[in-house]
């Protein structure tokens, strides 16, 4: 699969609230693959990430360096949506690992780029115990939802470092 090709619906609807769907599983499959395309790092993490409006277009996708040396997936998905985009107070964001929670350097952290763009709903394949990304995001009312059956491979392109 070419990270960037990609049909706009081609997976599905995302499930409604904190249930899933069959989709739910294909999105996040998309961005367990993007996470592959991060260039290779021996400190940081690789991670995919895919916006979803609530009628199953994609709305953006990203991976981990994508377009920096220290850029996050989810940072690179959201950036390439409006801000103001009324599709994003429905939509999903699919990410192979759990959205990072500490700010720094002058940069956002992706929990916090998450809620500020009013997402409703994150789909994570693997919650990271020393983080609470997703604890910050769900203190904020959205509904995070972990599939574990794809934590393998979202553990993959990240081998070195786990």
């Amino acid at each position: 699969m070419n990270v960037n090709d990609h049909s706009p619906v081609a997976c599905g609807r995302p499930g409604p609230g904190d249930r899933t769907t069959v989709a739910d599983g294909a999105w996040l499959a998309v961005a367990c693959q993007l996470a592959t395309a991060s260039p290779p790092s021996e400190s940081e993490l690789s991670a995919g990430a895919v916006v979803v409006a609530d009628d199953g277009t994609e709305l953006a996708r990203s991976y981990s360096r994508e377009s920096g040396a220290h850029h996050h997936a989810e940072e690179g998905a959201l950036a390439k949506l409006r801000p103001d985009d009324p599709r994003l107070a429905a939509a999903t964001l699919y990410a192979s690992l759990e959205p990072c929670a500490e700010d720094g350097s002058g940069r956002r952290s992706c929990a916090r780029l998450v809620r500020e763009a009013g997402v409703r709903r994150v789909v994570v394949a693997r919650r990271r115990p020393e983080t609470s990304g997703t604890g910050r995001i769900e203190d904020a009312g959205v509904t995070v939802i972990e599939l574990s059956e794809y934590a393998d491979a979202a553990r993959s392109p990240n081998s070195h470092l786990m």
